[in-house]
C-alpha cells in the first residue's frame, strides 16, 4: 500500500518547521514508512487521514493479527520525547505504548480513531477531558530530558514579538506577553504535563473508554496544559451571542474542577491563544487568527 502523508500532516510541519526542512522529511517518508512496518513485520492496513499533525499514523496488524498503530514522525518532532512521556505513562491516562521500532517511529495500542471527545456534546466532552487529562500529571521521570513551560514559551516569545508593533494586535500580542512573565514569576509545579490537550486529542479506547494520544510533553504547573482545552471549539464561542461569558466561564468551571487556580488558568489561556493566533497570522491563515484573537480578548 502507499504511504502518501495526508495533508494537515503536510501543511502543519511546513507551518511550524519551514517548508525546506518539512519537505526533505516528507520525501523520504513512504519509503521509510515501508521500511518500518516490514522491520517489526507488521501487516498495514491504512493510512490515518486526516491524521495527526507531528507524524504519519498507520493502522496496522501486529504478526498475531492483533490491531495496533504504528506513528512515524520526523525528529524536529521530537518523538523520542513522546515516547519517552508514553513509556511513564504506562497506559494510565493515555494510549499505551507497545514497543519501539526505530528512532522516528511508535507501536501504540489500537484506539478509535474516528471516535473523540469532539463528538460528544460539549458539556460531557469536558467532563471526560477533565477526568483524564487529571491522570497525566504525574511527577517526571528522574532524570528526564523534557523541556519546560519557561523553555518553551520562550521559544514561542521570539515570534510574537514581531507583531508588537502591528495595530491590530500589538496590544494584545504586549498584553500576553506580560502575563507570561507575571505567571513564570509564581510558577511552583513541576509535574509532567501532555503539553497539546484538547478534546481531539482524547480517543476512544477498549481497555478505558477515553484515552490521550499526541502528546507534546514538557514539564511545569497544570494551569498551562489545561489552558488549550478551555478554547475548545472556538468557532462556536464566537458565533454565540453569549460567547464572551461562556468563555470567562468555562475558565472558572475547569479551574475549580480541577482545584486549578482561576487566574493562573485565565493568564495561561490568554497566552497560549494569543500565541496560536499570531502564528495563524504568520501562516496566513487569517480566519482561524481572527477567531482566536477575539476569543483573546474576552480574557
Amino acid at each position: 500500500m502507499g504511504f502518501e502523508p495526508p495533508q494537515r500532516l503536510v501543511r502543519t510541519l511546513g507551518e511550524t518547521y519551514g517548508e525546506a526542512v518539512a519537505a526533505e522529511w516528507l520525501g523520504r517518508l513512504p519509503a521509510l514508512a515501508a521500511e518500518r512496518v516490514e522491520q517489526a513485520s507488521l501487516v498495514a492496513e491504512r493510512v490515518m487521514a486526516p491524521g495527526g499533525r507531528s507524524g504519519l499514523v498507520v493502522l496496522v496488524r501486529l504478526p498475531d493479527g492483533s490491531p495496533a498503530a504504528l506513528k512515524i514522525a520526523p525528529p524536529f518532532a521530537r518523538p523520542d520525547r513522546e515516547r519517552e512521556a508514553l513509556a511513564h505513562w504506562n497506559g494510565w491516562g493515555a494510549v499505551r505504548l507497545l514497543d519501539e521500532v526505530g528512532p522516528d517511529a511508535l507501536l501504540l495500542e489500537r484506539l478509535h480513531p474516528e471516535v473523540s471527545l469532539r463528538s460528544l456534546p460539549e458539556a460531557k466532552a469536558l467532563l471526560e477531558a477533565a477526568g483524564t487529562v487529571r491522570r497525566l500529571w504525574v511527577e517526571p521521570p528522574a532524570g528526564h530530558g523534557f523541556e519546560t513551560v519557561a523553555e518553551r514559551t520562550a521559544r514561542q516569545t521570539a515570534a510574537m514579538e514581531r507583531h508588537g508593533a502591528d495595530e491590530t494586535v500589538g496590544e494584545l500580542t504586549a498584553t500576553a506577553l506580560a502575563a507570561r512573565e507575571e505567571l513564570l514569576a509564581g510558577e511552583a509545579e513541576t509535574l509532567l504535563l501532555h503539553g497539546n490537550f484538547r478534546q481531539g486529542k482524547v480517543l476512544a479506547g477498549d481497555r478505558t473508554p477515553w484515552l490521550a494520544v499526541g502528546p507534546e510533553p514538557l514539564v511545569g504547573e497544570r494551569a498551562y496544559d489545561l489552558a488549550r482545552l478551555v478554547r475548545d471549539r472556538v468557532e462556536d464561542l464566537v458565533a454565540a451571542s453569549s460567547g464572551a461569558s461562556a468563555a470567562r466561564r468555562r475558565v472558572n468551571r475547569l479551574a475549580d474542577s480541577l482545584d486549578v487556580d482561576r487566574e493562573r488558568l485565565r493568564g495561561w489561556t490568554l497566552f497560549r491563544a494569543v500565541e496560536s493566533g499570531t502564528r495563524a497570522l504568520a501562516a496566513g491563515r487569517r480566519q482561524d487568527a481572527e477567531l482566536l484573537l477575539e476569543f483573546a480578548g474576552w480574557l
